[in-house]
């Protein structure tokens, strides 16, 4: 390769700022044999000459299309090469375009999650939830648990289902609760071990919204006997079975260590 003075041609820096590409890729391209200076001081630094400029410019161009390098080697080697390499990457750039389009209406739906709770119309919650169903409370519920780490992870389930996959939830609940219903009226006291199959049942339930801790249980078991709502709710069921439950997730707390009477939602 021949030698020149400082003054010919161009150096990295300065085909760096001309092309906005870094330093770092000019060096990396001469390594590759992509783009090579054509010329060299007497001290060894690189000067890119017109014509490199020009090749650099191309593989510039490419690059920001999204062709790799191997790629833009056969296109500025190979002429013949250049329609095909072009409709292999305009194929690639179409199937990231629908993935970020999928991404993107995934992103929607984790909005509408995380501001709406429910991504169901008023119909649709009363078909799958029944007539005793407020469509108002999972608004309630946003402003109420809305910064909490459990209305994420409910969120996060919820823009991943629609009808068929909440009317599953909700036949697992309505399910479990005629389970403990029944097992109320043959008699199961808590610490029994129907009694604690049924409150790991319901913790495995539950997780259809967010995972629930045996502290956690403990909590929501005394939430369902003190909230004058979820009381009227399970005594309709039972009367008196807000209580049972509330004493047979007691039990099994205890059974594990937990005492309820200082049990935190944790």
């Amino acid at each position: 390769m021949p030698d020149a003075t400082d003054t010919d041609g161009l150096t990295v820096g300065q085909v760096s700022m001309r092309l906005g590409a870094t330093v770092r890729a000019l060096h990396h391209w001469d390594e590759i044999g992509l783009a090579r200076p054509s010329l060299r001081t007497t001290a060894g630094y690189r000067l890119y000459t017109a014509r490199d400029l020009e090749r650099l410019h191309r593989v510039v161009v490419y690059r920001e299309l999204g062709v790799g390098l191997d790629d833009i080697r056969s296109i500025l080697d190979d002429a013949t090469e250049v329609s095909a390499a072009l409709r292999a990457q305009r194929t690639q750039v179409a199937e990231r375009i629908d993935r970020l389009q999928r991404l993107g209406a995934g992103l929607d739906r984790m909005i509408d999650a995380h501001e709406r709770g429910l991504l169901l119309t008023v119909e649709q919650q009363t078909a799958i939830f029944g007539p005793a169903w407020n469509p108002d409370w999972p608004a309630e519920a946003r402003r109420r648990y809305g910064d909490t780490e459990q209305w994420q992870q409910y969120a996060e389930r919820s823009a991943s289902r629609g009808p068929e996959e909440w009317q599953a939830v909700a036949d697992s609940v309505a399910a479990l609760e005629r389970a403990l219903g029944e097992a109320m009226d043959a008699g199961v006291a808590p610490g029994d071990p129907e009694a604690n199959r049924l409150v790991e049942r319901h913790r495995e339930v539950f997780a259809a919204y967010f995972p629930l801790t045996r502290r956690m249980q403990v909590c929501l078991g005394r939430r369902y006997e003190a909230d004058p709502g979820f009381a009227a709710h399970y005594d309709g069921i039972r009367a008196g079975l807000a209580t049972w439950f509330r004493r047979i997730v007691d039990a099994d707390a205890r059974a594990h260590g937990i005492d309820p009477d200082t049990a935190t939602w944790e």
